[in-house]
């Protein structure tokens, strides 16, 4: 019960990764209007950066490609693991307002490690 449990919470967890990372290329999700001025200068900026928003969204489609398949699922949540820390400390210190959701989306990939730990091991020989 506990693996059909977790390939659910996996799948949607890279399901959302997967559809964030096709929206860097073909922005089919609207900015949200209310979102404050610190947000909008921290977005104008990446996009000043051309080359960043394109890489961040080739690891969230593969990274949550990789979660959705149980075999490489502990290397797609590696994969994802430094886009996760990023929007942990976006919403940290900008609009606190999506934090419920970066904290549930945190414990789901803290689940997923912990259900994987004994592929990290030789990580850390």
């Amino acid at each position: 019960m506990k693996n059909k449990i977790l390939f659910v919470v996996a799948l949607l967890f890279g399901l959302m990764f997967l559809n964030a990372g096709l929206d860097k290329f073909f922005h089919y999700m609207p900015m949200p209007e209310d979102m404050p001025e610190e947000m909008q200068k921290t977005f104008a900026a990446y996009m000043q950066i051309g080359w960043l928003l394109p890489l961040v969204g080739v690891v969230e489609i593969v990274g949550g490609l990789l979660v959705i398949i149980p075999r490489t699922r502990a290397l797609g949540a590696l994969v994802i693991l430094p886009v996760m820390v990023g929007i942990v400390l976006a919403n940290t210190t900008g609009d606190t307002s999506g934090l419920p959701l970066v904290a549930v989306m945190s414990a789901i990939l803290v689940w997923i490690m912990v259900e994987n730990r004994e592929k990290y091991a030789p990580l850390f020989k």
